[in-house]
């Protein structure tokens, strides 16, 4: 794997959050959108724990978690070089101390292996290997096309949570029952917030919440809807008015009680 990275009229530099964070991403690539965001809204941690983000791309939600909740301790793994380098390179820029490994998920470096954390958190490509037309792009290639397996990843992702620790995935609705199917018997308190478009659509994904040595019973919670209206009616976002606040304000996602 060629280990180059991003030369700087590559990039560009974005504000999420309100400002709260600037990432620097490729102007062709793999580039952040509002998935990362929520999965960071809706992580419930602490200042002080841990938590680690398995294929952290070039940083944008473990630093949307940072942002809210600071005094975090942060481990990212990516297994791009070049997006691994704009992590860290954007850990400077938001002043995080942010710790990224280059790695593949089934090879993780003894460094993270040895550990176990609060709280891991998933974005996994969303289209199983051969499911859609790959892109020319090789970053957007490995970013949205599955080479390990989704059941992999939960599994995965499971080891390193401590006992009572939190795994938060955001994923296509169509894939949950594989990860419901990864989750038995290794994760359990599992939660699904479906996330709608608009009110009368179908969820289109799903944020899933399951914990480690967990006895809750299963939840299937009412969708967050994203926008307002059965339609997009005029110019200018329509977010509703939770998910406007998390877009733009930094806001926790209010998990349903």
């Amino acid at each position: 794997m060629a280990r180059t990275v991003f030369a700087e009229q590559d990039l560009s530099q974005n504000l999420f959050l309100g400002g709260k964070v600037s990432l620097l991403q490729p102007k062709n690539g793999y580039r952040a959108g509002v998935d990362p965001v929520l999965l960071a809204a809706s992580v419930p941690a602490q200042p002080g724990e841990s938590l680690l983000e398995l294929g952290c791309g070039a940083g944008q939600a473990m630093l949307c978690v940072n942002a809210r909740i600071p005094g975090l301790k942060i481990t990212g793994v990516e297994l791009q070089f070049a997006y691994a380098d704009l992590a860290r390179r954007n850990g400077k820029l938001n002043d995080c101390a942010l710790k990224v490994h280059e790695a593949d998920l089934t090879m993780l470096p003894d460094g993270v292996k040895q550990q176990q954390f609060d709280h891991v958190i998933a974005n996994p490509p969303y289209y199983r290997k051969g499911a859609h037309s790959p892109s020319q792009n090789n970053g957007r290639r490995v970013a949205l096309g599955e080479e390990t397996p989704l059941g992999q990843w939960i599994d995965i992702a499971a080891r390193r949570l401590r006992h009572k620790g939190y795994l938060h995935v955001i994923q296509r609705a169509d894939r949950l029952p594989d990860v419901l199917m990864a989750s038995a018997d290794r994760l359990g308190s599992v939660e699904v917030l479906p996330l709608a478009p608009r009110v009368g659509r179908a969820a289109e994904l799903v944020l899933v919440r399951a914990r480690k040595g967990g006895r809750a019973a299963f939840r299937l919670h009412a969708p967050l809807v994203l926008h307002l209206g059965a339609q997009h009616g005029e110019d200018g976002v329509d977010y509703s008015p939770q998910v406007e606040a998390i877009l733009r304000n930094g806001a926790a996602l209010a998990w349903p009680t």
